[in-house]
């Protein structure tokens, strides 16, 4: 069983992640792509390795490509039979990679609920469950697109949040990899089309991973170009010959949730260049980018007229 852990200027919390993952004899190797950081991450994994040894694996890339790129370059120095992946903010609680593997008969991805936490809080006191449930979850490729749907209210309670351990023999088979091309919704992604090649995907009620929120995060903050690849990678999930009329139904209807907020940053982009063409465009492309539009713009005149009377 062997970790994988991407990071960029992660030198504040890689430790922490590091020694999560090294204190589980169940893991042979913690392989960390540095991905191109311009902190001290290198140099805090370096002396991780230099005391521990050959369970470390360190590997450096000479720019940032993405989380994408990182991950997949982990995954080539592995050879282990299941793999995880870690992000170098968060961290595993003692005795994760037994329960996931005690779970793991007839299944190629295993995970586990997670405690979500923000920043510098204690999770003892404060971690959120990201699903909530206490039985053992098979999912489905409908019932995973459906959860992650963006709804009002669902901040971050994304299915595609999971962090599962992965059969290799699954990837490899179907030539499963991180996209490239996406620096955000990177996990979806990959479960999406293992779920479309007819992946085993079980969840346990154990929450051994703590996922720290942090307000900087990629996932939180993106760009324009960031999202309209997602937009266009979830549009491309419809294509997949395996699924069947709701599958597709729910894939279209996601490709439209992450539309309509690419729809937005047009929005406001015509706003600023003071085109009238441009503004109402996106209003007409469906009636639920309308919606969505519409409800966007309601919340900034509402946040608007707070300030011009000095409520916030």
């Amino acid at each position: 069983m062997d970790v994988v852990i991407a990071t960029w200027n992660g030198a504040a919390t890689i430790e922490r992640a590091v020694q999560s993952a090294l204190s589980d004899d169940h893991v042979s190797q913690v392989i960390v792509i540095d991905d191109g950081s311009t902190d001290g991450t290198y140099a805090v994994v370096e002396a991780i390795k230099d005391r521990i040894g050959a369970r470390i694996v360190l590997q450096r890339l000479g720019q940032n490509k993405g989380p994408s790129v990182a991950r997949n370059r982990g995954l080539e120095l592995s050879s282990a039979p299941w793999v995880a992946v870690l992000d170098a903010d968060d961290y595993f609680c003692p005795g994760r990679i037994k329960a996931l593997l005690d779970a793991s008969e007839g299944a190629d991805f295993v995970a586990d609920d997670q405690i979500q936490v923000k920043q510098g809080q204690d999770p003892d006191l404060f971690g959120d469950a990201l699903i909530g449930h206490d039985t053992v979850m098979t999912l489905d490729f409908a019932i995973f697109v459906a959860n992650n749907i963006s709804r009002g209210g669902r901040l971050r309670k994304e299915f595609g949040f999971l962090k599962p351990i992965m059969r290799r023999s699954f990837l490899d088979t179907n030539q499963l990899r991180y996209p490239e091309q996406l620096r955000l919704g990177e996990d979806f992604a990959l479960y999406a089309r293992a779920l479309g090649a007819g992946a085993v995907f079980r969840v346990i009620p154990a929450r051994t991973y703590v996922s720290v929120i942090r307000a900087d995060s990629l996932s939180g903050k993106h760009s324009k170009h960031d999202l309209e690849c997602l937009r266009d990678s979830a549009r491309s999930l419809q294509t997949l010959p395996t699924l069947s009329k709701l599958d597709k139904r729910l894939a279209r209807k996601h490709f439209e949730s992450i539309d309509a907020r690419v729809q937005w940053l047009n929005v406001i982009d015509a706003v600023k260049a003071r085109s009238l063409a441009a503004f109402l465009a996106p209003f007409f492309l469906r009636w639920t980018t309308s919606v969505y539009l519409m409800r966007c713009l309601l919340e900034q005149l509402m946040i608007r007229s707070k300030r011009s009377l000095g409520l916030s």
